[in-house]
């Protein structure tokens, strides 16, 4: 299916227009639907012809799913497939009004609708994903595995980099995961960039996932960046760095601009991905040169790396993800958390994630 969600609009400057059928096809506004120049809207809502109509119908409607447009209904009718049908129906999303608020879910709901019907429209076989994580942190270890375990329609193994940690120390964590592990162990001193190396090259998969082992990753995670590397036909494939939960402040926010002000879309060409979700074939890895064997902006310069090779890369929804920040010196990534407040469109209280997340 050629149409994608690319351009998806996060917020948009029109309300629902009038999905109706129209003699041999779908029109809005009396118009067949042009998908660019439906980004500006909220959604469709679907007005069901009387009578019968041709096969063609479904196709048009998961033709509108697959761009990510937003439909809804009053009521499903038979030939609609029980699962589409249940997505249509479902207008909990539209109990949300913009308020303008930090704390507003209009958008975020909207959003969340929206992947659910690419997730139907685009349905992708099972991957072998090969996840590899370096990690200097043995009580994180086992929390990271329990959320690739929860992975669903992969086939994953994990690739554990122990960095100045001794397997014992993991031992009944990784014994425990009921997915593959393999593991090296690499002393304090070796760059993280190369600690990732050793551990990407006992991968068998067919495509290579880093992880964090600190951050939330929703069940749906890893089967939404294989979709989009195969929509997008893109050589690699990472998430936005959205939504932030800010320990200290016991808070989470989410961003959808720079500091500068522009803005942070998703379903675009882009070399910035969140570096805790990049995924690519491991032929791909290979050809760039694997991760770059240094201590710190390994996820950068590996993205540099694949822009430098002709990599095609894609940035897709970041609802499945969520990041940790605690103090500044405790991460790879050195950003005081005064940044990410100047940066939030959303700011609640607590750990509020996506929906898609399904409370990770």
């Amino acid at each position: 299916m050629s149409v994608t969600p690319y351009g998806f609009a996060r917020t948009p400057e029109k309300g629902l227009a009038r999905l109706h059928w129209a003699d041999n096809g779908w029109a809005v506004d009396g118009r067949p639907p042009d998908v660019p120049a439906l980004r500006s809207l909220r959604g469709l809502e679907i007005e069901w012809p009387e009578a019968e109509v041709p096969e063609l119908a479904l196709d048009g409607l998961l033709r509108l799913a697959a761009a990510g447009i937003p439909l809804t209904a009053h009521r499903a009718v038979p030939w609609i497939p029980d699962d589409l049908a249940a997505l249509l129906t479902d207008r909990a999303w539209l109990d949300h009004a913009p308020d303008g608020t930090a704390r507003c879910l209009a958008d975020l709901r909207r959003e969340e609708h929206s992947v659910l019907l690419r997730r139907l429209a685009h349905p992708t076989p099972a991957a072998e994903i090969s996840i590899v994580m370096s990690t200097k942190r043995p009580g994180l270890v086992g929390a990271a595995l329990a959320q690739m375990e929860r992975q669903r329609d992969v086939a994953a193994e994990v690739l554990l980099g122990l960095h100045g940690v001794a397997f014992d120390q993991v031992r009944a964590a990784v014994e425990s995961c009921a997915l593959p592990v393999k593991w090296v162990e690499a002393e304090a001193r070796v760059p993280f960039g190369e600690v990732l190396n050793r551990a990407a090259a006992l991968a068998s998969g067919d495509y290579l996932a880093k992880w964090d082992d600190d951050d939330w990753y929703g069940p749906r995670h890893l089967a939404d960046l294989f979709m989009a590397l195969t929509y997008a036909e893109a050589d690699v494939v990472g998430t936005t760095a959205e939504f932030f939960y800010l320990e200290p402040l016991r808070a989470t926010i989410r961003r959808t601009t720079f500091a500068s002000g522009a803005g942070y879309p998703s379903e675009v060409w882009s070399d910035h991905v969140a570096g805790g979700t990049i995924m690519m074939s491991l032929a791909k890895f290979r050809e760039i040169g694997g991760f770059p064997g240094i201590c710190r902006a390994v996820d950068l310069e590996l993205l540099k790396a694949a822009h430098r090779a002709g990599a095609r890369i894609y940035r897709t929804h970041g609802l499945g993800y969520v990041l940790r920040r605690g103090l500044s010196d405790e991460h790879t990534w050195r950003l005081p958390l005064g940044h990410f407040l100047k940066v939030a469109a959303n700011q609640w209280r607590g750990f509020r994630p996506s929906l898609l997340m399904e409370a990770a």
